[in-house]
């Protein structure tokens, strides 16, 4: 073999070796993160395979914007398709409301209703509206104090 393989293979092993020893269980993905200066987390996984992959990922969100929100079906396919409004407040006091769309003259969800407002694990349904056509369009809710977007795409 050559000698940067034997050297490549020898250091990952070493990584493994050192924090595999701090309790990850065997086969599991283990990571090591180091902060930057801009507050991003930069790390190595290294799966059950052997091999090394950078990670990085994203910085934490401003105060104001740490809400989660997830559509399903997304994309949807029909008009007047029932969706699921599913996430979590980021800190905030409990589901309040639930946008979508640009304006409210053309709006891209109807009937919104809030079905849970528990702030760690909401639940909300909506019907897309019938004179949606193709595209992309965002969906925001408002937690009491944390906000949250994600985008729905359109294929009807």
């Amino acid at each position: 073999m050559r000698k940067r393989v034997v050297t490549a293979i020898a250091g990952l092993s070493l990584t493994v070796g050192v924090l595999g020893s701090a309790g990850a269980p065997a086969g599991a993905h283990v990571g090591a993160q180091a902060r930057t200066q801009a507050g991003t987390e930069v790390g190595t996984q290294v799966g059950a395979a052997g091999g090394a992959t950078a990670v990085t990922a994203a910085p934490k969100p401003p105060k104001g914007a740490r809400a989660v929100v997830r559509v399903s079906p997304n994309p949807t396919a029909e008009r007047g398709q029932e969706v699921t409004i599913t996430g979590h407040c980021g800190g905030g006091k409990g589901l309040k409301a639930v946008v979508a769309g640009l304006d409210r003259e053309h709006p891209v969800l109807r009937d919104v209703r809030i079905i849970k407002d528990d702030p760690k694990g909401f639940v909300a349904k909506a019907t897309l509206d019938s004179k949606v056509g193709n595209g992309v369009g965002p969906v925001l809710v408002d937690c009491g104090g944390e906000a949250g977007v994600t985008l729905l795409v359109t294929h009807v």
